[in-house]
């Protein structure tokens, strides 16, 4: 569980105990000098004189009127003094403590506003001032990164239209020819057969490519986790790929324990080996071997897949990213919509594994990390 360090309040804390005994200090001055007062003489001569001048009595009433209302009563006239005065400083201290309120409200505020402004909150309020910058930073970053991720999306539906309007156009041609030559020789019929087939399969390619696109956000991946024989997949895997590897001369080794078991979902975790070796296979040297090795470590399974070729160290940190695309522009060979490495870092993400890139001046590896025993 990750390890959280609690803001620091200490100047908000010491403010507040502050204004506590400063409340508690006042409420008993003036208690003392109400009674100090009321017990005074002087004090007792000038509010029989100003009864006389409110009132306009006699000294003899006034004074009658001071010892029967106000002497004898002294101790409760005392107490409504000190409540009332105790709570206008409260008051005071409370309307001095809801400016802090205020100050994380606007700063809740500005969280949510599109425009750029700074969140400033009172020096005693610096740890939740620090907290709440934290926020704005990761929601303006997630906000960034969505933008980033709906544009490579609009270019990659673009690309994808045109991509199969070329193929398309093709088999249309094709079977137009075909259809208007019904005694065109049986060889040239054939190559025009072949050709649109090939053209059909390639279209059939890019709209799966559209389907992706479109049902990458409404996947939720739910797995099925079971025991793996990790050997025997990856070895039949590698017999699935010979067509491509075939043509580039291009293969595969596995340096890998033939008794190792891994834990997970079967179904998902090969989707994540396919995509990763698919990408090697596009973006490595004509001739050179791929290697794919294990251990574990520290409960961990790891598994590297490692090529001939090099990755620019800018694209490392953007090549898990949904939608990013190594090659600018898109080609027959490498083209595809960029889904393929982040569903594989979703789904070991769901296995609660790693997933990592690295590459130098000549090669290029991908580490998958699965927990031993599932």
């Amino acid at each position: 569980m990750r390890s959280e360090q609690k803001p620091n309040y200490r100047l908000f804390k010491r403010k507040f105990h502050i204004k506590i005994i400063l409340i508690a200090v006042a409420a008993l001055i003036s208690v003392l000098l109400i009674r100090l007062f009321a017990s005074s003489n002087n004090i007792g001569d000038m509010i029989v004189h100003i009864l006389q001048q409110v009132f306009n009595i006699t000294h003899e009433n006034a004074h009658s009127f001071y010892w029967r209302y106000i002497r004898r009563n002294s101790e409760l006239i005392t107490f409504i003094t000190v409540v009332v005065f105790f709570i206008i400083l409260s008051r005071t201290l409370i309307s001095q403590f809801t400016k802090y309120f205020h100050e994380i409200s606007d700063g809740l505020d500005t969280l949510v506003e599109e425009r750029e402004r700074m969140i400033k909150l009172s020096p005693e309020m610096a740890s939740m001032e620090s907290k709440l910058v934290t926020i704005k930073q990761t929601l303006s970053k997630r906000e960034q990164e969505a933008k980033l991720a709906e544009q490579r999306k609009n270019e990659v539906v673009m690309y994808l239209a045109h991509d199969i309007k070329t193929p398309l156009t093709s088999v249309v041609g094709y079977l137009s020819l075909l259809d208007e030559a019904p005694d065109m020789p049986i060889e040239q019929k054939a190559k025009y057969t072949k050709i649109t087939l090939e053209k059909a399969h390639q279209l059939e390619k890019l709209v799966d490519e559209f389907f992706d696109v479109t049902r990458y956000n409404l996947q939720t991946i739910s797995l099925k986790k079971e025991k793996i024989d990790l050997y025997y997949m990856l070895a039949q895997m590698t017999e699935e790929f010979y067509p491509l590897l075939a043509g580039k001369e291009k293969q595969i080794t596995l340096t890998i324990s033939e008794d190792m078991i891994v834990h997970g979902d079967p179904d998902q975790l090969a989707r994540v080996f396919k995509n990763i070796l698919k990408n090697a296979i596009a973006y490595s040297v004509d001739g050179s071997t791929i290697n794919i090795s294990a251990t574990v470590a520290e409960q961990m399974t790891m598994i590297a897949f490692r090529n001939v070729g090099s990755v620019p160290t800018d694209n490392l940190s953007s090549i898990f990213d949904k939608f990013y695309r190594l090659d600018s522009a898109r080609s027959s060979e490498t083209g595809g919509a960029g889904l393929g490495l982040a569903i594989a870092k979703e789904i070991i993400t769901a296995h609660g594994g790693t997933i990592a890139a690295a590459s130098d001046d000549e090669h290029t590896t991908f580490t998958v990390g699965l927990p031993v025993g599932g």
